[in-house]
């Protein structure tokens, strides 16, 4: 119990630094992180507002693994293992607060007509982990023997010529 205990408390921890070196730890200033916050609560609170399934992360938690993730650049897998969860949820999360942080308006980038003015800027590109999609294995798929009347095994084979 004493580690769930803890997670509840990083934000609230983070806070606490002063802002020279909550910004260098974090990546952003307290009243950046803090408009962050209220977005991505209302945005939670909207959502489930029916009710649902118990967040295996909070919401400043999810929030403090994206910015982790994009300060420090971690592989998802070392940041599910501080915080105590799946990948999937890691990398859930992170979709999660970028794609709700960027719906809201607030924290968009200039889009592709601003940049194209002509002066020269410089430009973030987005180099980080996607998830692969393969298809799933199927027992139908892969096997000429089950599909045809083709036989599995050389005994059956052996059998057949000598009938």
């Amino acid at each position: 119990m004493p580690v769930k205990e803890d997670m509840m408390k990083r934000a609230e921890k983070a806070l606490k630094l002063p802002n020279k070196q909550f910004k260098r730890n974090i990546g952003t200033t307290k009243s950046v992180f803090r408009k962050m916050m209220c977005v991505l609560q209302a945005a939670y609170e909207k959502q489930h507002e029916y009710g649902g399934k118990p967040p295996d992360l909070t919401v400043s938690d999810k929030l403090l693994i994206t910015l982790q993730y994009y300060r420090e650049y971690r592989t998802m897998e070392h940041i599910s293992i501080d915080y105590c969860c799946a990948k999937s949820s890691v990398s859930r999360s992170i979709r999660w607060v970028e794609q709700t942080l960027s719906a809201d308006g607030q924290f968009q980038l200039p889009g592709k007509q601003a940049l194209q003015d002509g002066t020269p800027k410089t430009v973030a590109v987005d180099v980080t982990e996607h998830p692969i999609h393969r298809p799933k294995k199927n027992k139908k798929i892969g096997i000429p023997a089950r599909k045809s009347d083709i036989p599995s095994s050389p005994r059956s084979l052996q059998i057949r010529f000598l009938v």
